[in-house]
């Protein structure tokens, strides 16, 4: 103890690894015990709502749950000299002990960051390896198991869709089975949302596609959110976090439909939680911690058909020095009144393409005419700063579109103009590579190759106004990344491979190691450009056997429309038919909430 006291003296930011946050909950060992596991550092982990939420699931059912982060390099290192082994954040014991511990994918560049944390545990990576051993069932749950395939031979069980329940639902039944048994998997292979990799084989054709597979796992869903888990009390970190602020969820999903959009598709259908209860858990958040902020989270707030409602409903029972964020207005919802309820930093807009040729490609329905008129209202209530995101290589993206990105930041700068203003406009565009991802009506497009992306980019940095801030992202994180959605289980040694070759923390630009990728695709055979080329429309793709309850028969209905330019229009103008609503009773819910 005495040496990992002088490991924590002298690492940067120890307050990572103490525990001891003010609310934090005191787990003891219990029936079962479950450790949460973010594969990224502490700020970012414990900015993130969905682990606290799934961690409340097991606390109800009378079971430990804890926390554990990614260590940073030097305190990782340490850990490894001293022969401590990775330990959890409140009960300060070692991950091997508990009987689970799960880890949320919430970002493909994340999954070297999983073997770095089994290996400081001391758990085997490969589930072969743990076999007939002593060892914790190693689970996740997260986004990025929507495609399980390229980590299939590092995980026990998968949870796919929304984890409020199902996790515990899984500890139950080892409670039952007295361990992982065969009896086990074999009960929790049969809930929704439930993904045994061991039990499902799929098989290749020469030419290394998926030809087949056995058996088919359909995604866990929560009807009624209003009534769903939530914590009533967030322990507040011992550092700067990433968001350092109260969270409370207003609805999932998004009636909007953007193609490009996994979240989009794959959190569907729409549910809402009602002002009443939302009320109540900001009220209760910001009693227990003392923040003086509450973000109102979905993936499109401007949607919630009472967020006026709402607003007046916080202001009403919260301190009144209390501020709102709404970090996810569209430009099409923005209102100047929801601008006074935030503070006047930066607002960002979405536009994602610079012409509405291309906006309608991507069934981005908004005009130019909503994103001027969001900025004048935003203008108008005190901003003087606008953040400007689009994406680049979306497909059928021509010079024009590029141009039309050049275009808006002109008008932008003529509306703020139009009146005298206290401060200079700052406007900063950032466009990201277009990354084709599974379950989206993009899902069968290429990714475009690093030439076309470095031209893009550089037409940018020539054409943009003078003043404008222009980012980029680098485009061998972005292939990586795309690779990685649409990889199968031969990914498996390639990513075994990289993390031997010392790849960690890859979502951290200072921190990824190119080289040590590229040398993994060599060593293991394999070509990344495989899986970003286009597919055709009748294959196999790696990840068909998980059923996210939209047909595919929407989804390719849905590209045809994107290359005729057509607009679908979002979920509130009228069902689309995407194949929820034979799914799921919830899908049929009204747009309003009580």
């Amino acid at each position: 103890m005495g040496s990992l006291r002088k490991l924590l003296l002298k690492c940067e930011k120890p307050s990572r690894y103490t525990g001891g946050e003010y609310g934090a909950p005191k787990p003891e060992w219990g029936k079962f015990n479950f450790c949460m596991c973010f594969p990224d550092l502490y700020e970012v982990g414990m900015s993130n709502l969905g682990i606290k939420i799934v961690a409340k699931s097991f606390e109800e059912r009378g079971m430990c749950a804890d926390f554990c982060f990614a260590p940073a390099r030097d305190f990782g290192q340490g850990l490894k000299e001293l022969g401590v082994p990775l330990y959890s954040l409140a009960l300060k014991a070692p991950l091997k002990d508990f009987d689970m511990v799960g880890f949320s994918l919430q970002y493909e560049l994340c999954y070297t960051n999983v073997l770095y944390m089994l290996e400081l545990a001391g758990i085997p990576l490969t589930r072969e390896e743990r076999r007939g051993g002593n060892y914790p069932l190693v689970v996740a749950g997260g986004p990025c198991t929507v495609n399980p395939e390229p980590l299939a031979d590092f995980f026990d069980i998968f949870f796919i869709g929304d984890g409020e329940s199902v996790d515990a639902d899984v500890a139950e039944i080892y409670l039952e089975c007295g361990g992982a048994t065969e009896e086990f998997y074999k009960k929790i292979s049969a809930l929704d949302g439930v993904y045994v990799p061991a039990l499902v084989h799929p098989e290749y054709g020469k030419n290394g596609e998926t030809e087949r597979f056995t058996g088919r796992v359909k995604k866990a869903l929560v009807s009624d959110l209003d009534g769903a888990i939530f914590p009533d009390r967030f322990a507040v970190p011992n550092c700067e976090t990433v968001h350092d602020r109260a969270v409370v969820e207003v609805m999932r999903g998004c009636y909007r439909g953007c193609r490009f959009c996994q979240a989009g598709f794959i959190y569907r259908p729409v549910r809402k939680r009602s002002v009443k209860t939302l009320t109540r858990q900001a009220c209760a958040l910001i009693e227990s911690t003392g923040y003086g902020e509450v973000s109102l989270n979905s993936l499109s707030t401007g949607d919630y058909g009472k967020l006026s409602d709402l607003l007046k409903s916080l202001k009403g029972a919260l301190p009144p020095e209390v501020t709102l964020a709404l970090p996810s207005l569209r430009v099409d919802s923005f209102d100047g009144e929801f601008a006074q309820d935030s503070r006047k930093t930066s607002l960002t807009f979405a536009p994602e393409a610079g012409t509405q040729r291309l906006r309608d490609v991507i069934n981005k329905d908004i005009t130019e005419d909503e994103i001027l008129k969001a900025a004048e209202s935003a203008f108008d209530a005190g901003y003087s700063a606008v953040k400007l995101y689009f994406m680049l290589g979306l497909p059928t993206e021509t010079d024009e579109d590029l141009q039309g990105i050049c275009d808006i930041c002109e008008k932008i700068r003529a509306v703020y103009a139009r009146k005298k203003r206290q401060k200079a406009l700052r406007i900063s565009v950032s466009a990201a590579t277009f990354v084709p991802k599974p379950f989206t009506p993009f899902q069968w497009e290429r990714q475009a190759d690093e030439a076309e992306v470095a031209y893009k980019q550089d037409y940018l940095i020539k054409h943009l106004p003078r003043g404008v801030k222009f980012s980029w992202s680098a485009y061998y994180p972005s292939l990586l990344e795309a690779v990685l959605a649409r990889g199968d289980r031969a990914l498996g040694k390639v990513i075994l491979s990289a993390y031997k070759n010392g790849c960690t923390f890859d979502g951290w630009d200072n921190l990824f190691f190119e080289e040590g990728w590229k040398k993994a695709f060599d060593n293991c055979g394999i070509c990344a450009g495989q899986y970003v080329r286009e597919r055709t429309e009748d294959e196999i793709l790696p990840w068909d056997f998980i059923d996210v309850m939209v047909d595919k028969k929407f989804l390719l209905g849905e590209r045809k429309k994107a290359y005729a330019c057509e607009v679908t229009g979002n979920c509130m103008q009228g069902c689309k038919a995407c194949g929820l609503q034979k799914n799921c009773p919830a899908a049929k819910g009204s747009y309003d909430c009580v």
